[in-house]
This record gives C-alpha cells, structure tokens and sequence, in this order.
C-alpha cells in the first residue's frame, strides 16, 4: 500500500501565484555524485514506512528549547542532536562538518521515547529536531519549496545522506509536497506527489534530490522528528524492517 500520490495537473500546479526560477538557491545544490546511495530510493526518491508501532508522550516534544528558525514556513524548531551537542539549528558546515555523526543535546534527555527510537535505527546520524509548523495552505506553503543541501562536505566514498519523517501530531488533511526535477533543474509539476501526516506516519526522503514543502491544513501546530541518516547496510535493514 502507498501513501504518497500524484494528484494535480500540470495546469493546476502552474495556477500557483509563485514559482522558483533558475535563480533559487536549490538549483545549485548537487544532484549527481559517486556517494553510496539506497536502491530503495532510486526510483522515486521517497519511501513510506509503517506507522510507528509506540507512542509518543506529548511532553516529549512540548517541554523542549525550540529556536525561531525559518525553514518550509512559518517554524520553529528543537534541536535533538547538533554537531556539537549544543542547541544550534544551524547546518553543520557550519561548524566544518557534514550532517552526520551528531551529538545529543541536552533536549535529548527530556525525550527518551525519541531519542531510543533514533538510536535504534543503527546508522549513523545528524540532525535530529522537532519542527513546529504554524498552519499554512498551498499558496503559503509553495513560496518556501525547496531542496535540502545535506551532503556538503560528505566525502564521496561515503555515504548520501537522506531525512526521515515520524508525525508526532495527527494531520490527516495536511501533507507534505513532493516533486521531482525537471529537465531545467526545476520542479517538475507532472510528478507532484503528497505524503498524507497522520499521526505516527513515517517515512524516508532523499531531500537533496526532491524539491518538499509541507502543506498544513489545520488550525494547530503541527509537529514531527526529522533526523538525517547516511545511507548504507544500517539504514537499508531499518527501511526493509519498516517498509509500508
């Protein structure tokens, strides 16, 4: 069973107010590199897991140090696990690393349910935060598309690093908007697809390649883990364990 789509027409899409050009900062971002990547994402770049098997205690996520920190909207955001293990949002080039091999937070300690949960997936980790959305439609939402710059610095004998998604808060009519690229290194309307946010959905994006925005449709914050993982043996058993 699929939980992403293809759901707008070309027409549709392009009734948007607003549209990347060639001078977004995603266009540079590299697509095509010698990194190790999953076979599991080859096709389409995406792949959904089954819903979490546990719950998560909203103290969790309610009690943490979140940061006004832009990114795909109107977000705030909690830091898990930073370069450094300190509460920093920033990328971790900026500290001269790629987004692997983090350190905890002191966040980390106030969400053990999460951090186990990150722990045993087995592979090597980066980022790990909470995302606070503010409600937003599509119009709002696609002014803020893009793609994730998360291999900068990762040496090419390596491993690509993707994102994963657990929905922490249920959504059910928002989702998250995902498109390949055209020909012009922009999105591709044609190859629209949305990844419904129900509580406990889970799923892999390689973010670097898709352009993604989350459209939320509701009148209260959403929340969700997102975690970088470098992609190899570890994080291919999780997916196949995990596969929808």
């Amino acid at each position: 069973m699929t939980t992403w789509r293809r759901i707008r027409t070309y027409t549709e899409v392009m009734t948007t107010t607003f549209w990347p050009t060639q001078e977004h900062w995603s266009v540079a971002i590299p697509l095509h590199t010698p990194h190790v990547r999953l076979d599991c994402l080859s096709e389409t770049g995406f792949v959904a897991l089954k819903p979490a098997p546990f719950d998560v205690p909203a103290h969790e996520w309610e009690s943490l140090e979140y940061f006004d920190w832009k990114s795909g909207g109107d977000t705030n955001f909690a830091p898990l696990a930073s370069a450094d293990g300190q509460l920093d949002c920033r990328g971790f080039w900026d500290k001269g690393k790629t987004d692997k091999d983090a350190e905890w937070t002191s966040n980390a300690a106030l969400a053990p349910t999460l951090k186990n949960y990150v722990s045993s997936v087995g592979a090597n980790f980066g980022r790990v935060r909470i995302i606070k959305l503010e409600p937003q439609d599509r119009d709002q939402a696609i002014r803020s598309i893009h793609r994730d710059d998360n291999n900068r610095f990762n040496p090419e004998n390596e491993g690509w690093v993707v994102r994963t998604w657990l929905e922490l808060t249920d959504s059910p009519d928002s989702y998250m908007l995902l498109m390949d690229n055209g020909p012009d290194g922009l999105p591709d309307p044609s190859t629209e697809r949305r990844v419904p946010l129900s509580k406990g959905a889970r799923f892999v994006v390689d973010t670097q390649r898709l352009w993604h925005v989350v459209v939320h449709n509701h009148d209260f914050p959403r929340y969700a883990l997102i975690t970088s993982f470098e992609s190899g043996s570890a994080l291919d058993s999780f997916i196949a364990r995990e596969h929808a």
